[in-house]
């Protein structure tokens, strides 16, 4: 079985490299830590915390962006690439925070949001000056169409991310649209003027690598090309004006041609960077992303791909039902397949962007089942191979926002203009104020934006201990409500119990590190079909882990298929159960009990 793989993989795939074997912990700062007070996190609250990342085995931080920014989309609308927005402090803290990071070994990943930026942003104020301006081709300016009656048209069908609403915005002052994919405060930057990508290139991304940042997340990356004819959508909602555009702008002709002068030109000319490229409105599609991440492509070392994350639903804010089976595919194909084709993965659940991860594939409905289930999926993101990243709350089990919290506490522009606009629908349907809306809020509860960003829950003090508890530099409540349950779920309450949720993080991370089967392991999956356990084989040079993964609330016998040969001969054995390992093995059938997770090391 081994022999197999081996031969069919190439052998660069378990080649070892920092960026593979680095863990990743991204810091949403807005909601991480408040240094002064003020209600919002900051820089300096992260450099309070460096010490607690270092201990849980951080090597590396993704910082969501921190840059000037009018705030309409979280700060991933930048006016200023160059400076910090006074939200979260100044430049000179995020000096500080390089410092203060590399003196532990440490390294700072950016967030590079170069598919579109602020309309505040001294380009685009230029761009909409006049037509002949020189900064007009930096985004993507088109004329009006007109109907037959007259009426002025966008110049396509083209529908934003966050609205049922068209792509496209007039602007009054240059009489010409502009696009944006997202909400009309973020135009689309155009990558197919020279200029643009010369100017992302020296002044944004050369520019922050030479003040000692160590690499980059890549917002939205496949949308920086489009095809420059820009035509209509396939009509796939014919009730909606407006359609979905990824079939023109995502993955575009240029894509591979951009990465590729954007790696020769500036990440090739940085030893040991990290890159990951986010690749949203891609389905089941490998092939069309893997070539992002072969090393021979000289692209990106990761990416985040979504097809695991719209197993529960997509679009996002349309939950479904899904089973066992189906994740476990999803989650073995891109294991397989990246070992064969010699790609990379990128090994999540949680980001700024999804719902909490216990809430959506664990169980949260009681604390047992939550400190469970919470290991249970720790133990199994440690031990797929690829780059792992842990994402703030994560090792808490911090949850989804509480069912009985109204609308007004869902902060995001996605969940708000979801909200909005099926309440007009309704109302113009039924023609009542107060039309029921239980279905949409539920769909919020459980998949929005908004559960991974209330504030971290650091201590069961005020506010979670997310801001400084002298009261006389507090002027202001956090800028998300926290938590109602932080008092019971907090670092402090964790740390020192050697059974927590956190406990258990720090020494599946240990496990991992010790282990390079977790991280460049030869994925077999076992009982593809079981709706109960997830259970599979890694293998690396003269080391086998066996994983075992009971996804139930009940006790069940799984009996080990031939491929796993003996595991009488176990080195080593990490489970999320405080009473040791399971009844003994016989006869092949080892009794997991609910929700345990096994991860069982050994020799070939």
């Amino acid at each position: 079985m081994g022999s197999s793989v081996e031969a069919t993989a190439p052998s660069h795939y378990q080649e070892r490299a920092h960026f593979k074997e680095c863990i990743i912990y991204q810091v949403y700062p807005a909601s991480f830590c408040d240094a002064n007070g003020d209600g919002m996190g900051d820089v300096q609250g992260v450099i309070s915390k460096l010490d607690y990342l270092k201990d849980l085995g951080v090597d590396v931080i993704w910082l969501s962006p921190v840059y000037k920014s009018p705030f309409i989309d979280n700060g991933y609308d930048i006016s200023d690439y160059h400076e910090i927005d006074q939200r979260f402090g100044t430049l000179a803290d995020v000096d500080q925070l390089i410092a203060e990071m590399h003196k532990r070994d440490m390294k700072l990943v950016m967030d590079l949001v170069v598919n579109h930026c602020s309309d505040q942003h001294e380009w685009f104020v230029e761009s909409r000056k006049s037509k002949d301006n020189p900064y007009r081709d930096f985004f993507w300016w088109r004329p009006a169409k007109y109907s037959d009656s007259g009426e002025r048209l966008p110049p396509n069908n083209w529908r934003e991310e966050f609205s049922s609403g068209s792509a496209w915005e007039w602007d009054e002052l240059s009489q010409e649209y502009y696009l944006h994919l997202y909400c009309k405060e973020q135009p689309d930057l155009n990558w197919e003027t020279p200029a643009v990508r010369q100017a992302i290139y020296t002044d944004i991304m050369k520019w922050w690598l030479d003040r000692g940042c160590d690499g980059f997340r890549m917002d939205v990356i496949n949308l920086i090309s489009k095809v420059p004819s820009l035509p209509d959508a396939p009509i796939k909602n014919p009730d909606e004006k407006f359609q979905e555009s990824y079939k023109y702008t995502a993955n575009g002709p240029r894509i591979h041609e951009f990465l590729q002068e954007m790696n020769r030109e500036v990440l090739s000319k940085y030893p040991g960077l990290i890159t990951v490229g986010e690749t949203p409105f891609t389905h089941h599609d490998f092939d069309v992303l893997v070539p992002y991440v072969l090393p021979e492509n000289k692209e990106l070392q990761t990416i985040f791909q979504f097809e695991q994350q719209e197993v529960d639903g997509y679009p996002q804010l349309v939950p479904k039902d899904y089973k066992l089976s189906e994740f476990k595919e999803i989650t073995a194909r891109w294991q397989i397949e990246m070992q064969n084709r010699g790609g990379w993965n990128s090994i999540y659940l949680e980001n700024h962007d999804v719902a909490r991860s216990i809430s959506r594939f664990g169980n949260d409905s009681t604390p047992t089942y939550r400190t469970l289930t919470a290991k249970l999926l720790s133990a199994l993101q440690c031990t797929l191979s690829g780059t792992l990243y842990v994402y703030q709350g994560e090792e808490i089990a911090m949850a989804n926002l509480p069912k009985d919290w109204p609308i007004e506490e869902y902060v995001d522009i996605a969940s708000q203009v979801y909200y909005a606009e099926e309440l007009a629908l309704r109302k113009s349907k039924t023609g009542e104020e107060n039309p029921d809306m239980s279905d949409i809020m539920s769909a919020l509860q459980r998949k929005s934006r908004d559960h991974a960003r209330n504030p971290m829950q650091w201590d069961d003090g005020l506010d979670a201990g997310f801001s400084p508890k002298n009261k006389e530099r507090w002027v202001g409540k956090p800028w998300m409500r926290v938590h109602d349950d932080y008092k019971k779920w907090n670092v402090a309450k964790q740390i020192g119990d050697p059974e927590s949720v956190l406990s258990f993080w720090k020494k599946m991370i240990a496990f991992r590190k010790a282990h390079l089967a977790c991280t460049y392991g030869y994925f077999t999956l076992l009982s593809p079909s079981s709706e109960e356990v997830f259970a599979y084989i890694k293998e690396y040079k003269n080391e086998r882990l066996l994983v075992l993964l009971n996804f139930t609330k009940e006790s069940v016998s799984y009996t080990l298929p031939e491929q796993t040969g003996e595991v009488g001969d176990m080195t080593d054995l990490i489970g999320n159960y405080t009473s040791g390992p399971p009844e003994h093995i016989e006869n092949r059938v080892v009794k997991l009990r609910p929700y345990e997770a096994l991860v069982i090391a050994g020799g070939k």
